[in-house]
């Protein structure tokens, strides 16, 4: 899935392809506790879920700096596809072979791995030794069942993406904070570049600050009810085929969905998206933002009920099979820092989750940085339940159909529903009924 989670300039980065490699350490087969001794030894092999390109160097600068202040600890670092991430360490980790022993994992993946038994507890570890200083949103992605399996370390959310020079020739003054002013917006853009304002991606994410602005969501864990298909989630939809069907807005329900819009954002086709900061490298390397001041990003509009998006982001694992967890507590310590987070955030302009991190001096003189702040603030937690993550393949698929006319909302809706409650009710856990 397409992530993961702004009124400013931005050129956020952030995202993911994955690794994957045998772990072949020799000691640390226990957890240290609360101290890092520069004397442990072992060997660290790490998935890393950045950039090859843009992002991993900064990552590579730290392990160089760890190794050392660890001269004993190697670090293995290994780089994958994204795609093929969460599934090659799922199979290495129950094969009991060829798993890392650090894993960077979509925030979405935590919850299914900590089931199956292939996270490490980090409670009382090194590796959460300042874990007071999080995030509370990021925080909470690391919890499953009352134990933390994680540590977060990058934070993104949706925003609304914008050009801001196509905003001034239409004499828009500031970004919408509605949907009904997104429209109004839009069309206004339209009727000077005769090309539909803002192009919206099909995949199902991207709908969710729709969903959550009527006060929807996919379920509800409280009841253990599916609740996609209730009558906020019909109205949400309503708002998207609206700015569709009024030429407000484009869509796109192909398998190059998500870079059709990227191109037509960054060329100047489009003059709003709906996007993350791992987009905006990509964004500002287009004709349209050669200025780099013309990228706008605000928070997602409001809908009837309010303004949401969905929490995203990156969390540190460390498997519960390692031979090295020593080791691998204190490697996580270290990379994930609050130093280490405001070194990152400023080399490859992603959120930290460290609030000490937002006071550094490579964050707070990063306009970059400090734009998302209003963005984040606007977060709401995903399902912290270990199918969450598969919901979205029903989701997906229905929305495309619904989108492109083959079903009607409420039709597609229902659906998606019945196909949501297949994977919840997957045999380890049971109960589910549609709401």
């Amino acid at each position: 899935m397409r992530r993961s989670i702004p009124v400013v300039l931005v050129s956020i980065l952030a995202a993911s392809t994955l690794a994957g490699c045998s772990s072949s350490g020799t000691s640390g087969s226990a957890s240290t506790g609360a101290t890092a001794p520069a004397s442990a030894k072992g060997t660290v092999v790490f998935w890393d879920t950045s950039d090859p390109v843009a992002e991993a160097p900064a990552y590579k600068a730290l392990i160089a700096q760890f190794e050392q202040k660890y001269p004993g600890i190697k670090v293995t670092y290994v780089s994958k596809p994204f795609a093929s991430a969460e599934n090659t360490f799922k199979t290495a980790a129950a094969g009991g072979s060829g798993a890392p022993d650090v894993f960077r994992s979509d925030i979405g993946w935590v919850p299914a791995l900590a089931q199956a038994g292939y996270l490490q507890k980090l409670d009382g570890t090194p590796a959460l030794s300042d874990a007071s200083d999080y995030l509370a949103g990021p925080a909470a992605t690391t919890k499953y069942q009352g134990a933390t399996y994680a540590v977060p370390q990058v934070t993104d959310a949706l925003g609304l993406l914008y050009n801001k020079s196509e905003f001034s020739a239409a004499g828009i003054a500031a970004a919408p904070t509605t949907w009904a002013e997104l429209k109004t917006d839009a069309l206004a853009i339209k009727a000077k570049t005769g090309k539909p304002a803002i192009f919206l991606d099909d995949a199902s994410y991207y709908f969710l600050p729709f969903l959550y602005g009527e006060g929807g969501d996919m379920v509800d864990t409280s009841t253990k009810k599916v609740t996609v298909n209730s009558a906020a989630a019909v109205k949400a939809i309503g708002i998207v085929q609206d700015l569709i069907s009024s030429g407000a807005a484009v869509t796109d329900t192909s398998s190059n969905a998500y870079t059709n819009m990227q191109n037509a954002f960054k060329t100047g086709t489009a003059a709003m998206v709906i996007n993350g900061p791992w987009s905006t490298a990509d964004d500002l390397s287009g004709s349209a933002f050669t200025d780099k001041t013309n990228l706008g990003i605000a928070p997602v509009p409001a809908g009837s009920v309010k303004a949401g998006t969905p929490t995203g982001g990156q969390d540190l694992v460390v498997y519960a099979g390692s031979a090295n967890l020593t080791a691998d507590e204190i490697f996580v310590q270290y990379i994930n820092s609050a130093t280490s987070q405001a070194y990152v955030a400023a080399h490859n302009n992603t959120l930290p989750t460290h609030q000490a991190a937002w006071s550094d001096p490579q964050v707070t003189g990063n306009a970059v940085l400090t734009a998302f702040e209003p963005v984040i603030k606007e977060d709401a937690a995903r399902p912290a339940i270990a199918q969450g993550s598969d919901l979205f393949t029903p989701f997906d698929t229905g929305m495309q159909q619904i989108l492109s006319g083959k079903v009607s909302a409420q039709a597609g809706l229902d659906s998606i529903a019945q196909n949501m409650l297949k994977v919840l009710n997957n045999g380890v856990d049971s109960g589910w009924t549609v709401g």
